[in-house]
């Protein structure tokens, strides 16, 4: 196992995956490319530089990454602007840049390192409920390092919460569910040659993957992503939700329906990425609400399922008999 693990984020304050205050960890590297996925900088798994113009205060006025970079002189204006082009991935420009705008994603850290910033909230877990989650990217690509970061915060009694996209071999998932509080885990399309042409991928290892997290009683959100067009017609929600009653027998927390937001656009630019949806038109936030609020009702109503609009919803303490 690698003592480090590869983190873009650590944001604090969360509210919105798992109970209470959270400490969310985004981990990187992820084997899904989602067309509308809005953390592009999690999809590789190696650090990577990105670079946002509108922040550079210019060479001529400050040339502190120049100065950094071990290219040849006449390669360095390469380097440091187009990070993709005759770039080592020294990532020495990142570590000097005074305004921000050259950005490093993707930082080495310890458990010890990762501990030390979950404890100074403690404070927050301990009055509201809360804990940490281990997000992405896909943190079970990770998944040793990731389970002896869950293990320590166990021995703090700080609750614990995975959110998984599941497209991992199921031995390397179970290595982090024995510390693991709570799953937040997605389908996005029961048909596997839907979800392929959405996520890159089929889902059949995602769907064991559930029903395996379901047999071993784990506590389990399940998440849509309703994106009108791609995946949020009725019979596909009818399908997720007869495999949730019939598949899983409803041991589910909650089923929460997300509606598409157009984000993390700006982190495209900065890595040179096209956005995929870039010219999709989203339908008015009145049209979409009101979709969502229906989905919800028939899945309350003919599956029998804690069907909600949204992720704002407050989590029960455990699934309904």
């Amino acid at each position: 196992m690698k003592d480090y693990g590869i983190i873009t984020n650590i944001q604090k304050y969360t509210i919105h995956d798992g109970p209470g205050i959270r400490t969310e960890i985004f981990f990187k590297g992820c084997p899904l490319h989602c067309l509308w996925c809005s953390n592009p900088e999690d999809m590789e798994s190696r650090s990577q530089l990105g670079f946002y113009p509108t922040k550079c205060i210019g060479t001529e006025h400050c040339g502190w990454c120049r100065k950094a970079c071990p290219a040849p002189p006449e390669n360095r204006h390469v380097s440091v602007l187009f990070p993709s082009q005759q770039c080592s991935s020294c990532l020495r420009c990142a570590e000097v840049c005074p305004s921000g705008a050259i950005k490093l994603w993707g930082k080495r850290y310890t458990v010890q390192q990762l501990m030390d910033e979950i404890l100074k909230d403690m404070a927050f877990y301990e009055r509201s409920g809360g804990g940490v989650t281990l997000n992405g990217g896909e943190v079970l690509l990770q998944w040793e390092f990731a389970a002896e970061l869950l293990k320590a915060c166990r021995e703090q009694h700080i609750h614990t919460c995975v959110e998984s996209a599941l497209h991992v071999p199921t031995e390397h998932m179970e290595q982090v569910l024995a510390y693991t509080d709570l799953v937040i885990a997605d389908i996005k399309h029961m048909d596997t040659e839907a979800h392929r042409r959405i996520t890159g991928a089929g889902n059949e290892q995602i769907l064991n993957n559930l029903k395996r997290i379901a047999a071993l009683d784990i506590p389990l959100v399940i998440r849509t992503p309703v994106c009108i067009g791609y995946n949020g017609e009725e019979a596909n929600i009818r399908a997720i939700g007869a495999f949730l009653r019939d598949e899983l027998q409803g041991k589910i927390l909650q089923y929460q329906l997300l509606p598409y937001r157009r984000m993390g656009t700006e982190k495209y630019a900065c890595l040179q990425k096209a956005y995929p949806m870039e010219n999709y038109a989203a339908p008015e936030r009145e049209k979409w609400e009101a979709n969502l609020r229906a989905l919800a009702e028939l899945l309350r109503t003919e599956y029998s399922l804690p069907a909600v609009e949204g992720s704002g919803h407050r989590l029960p303490l455990r699934q309904a008999d």
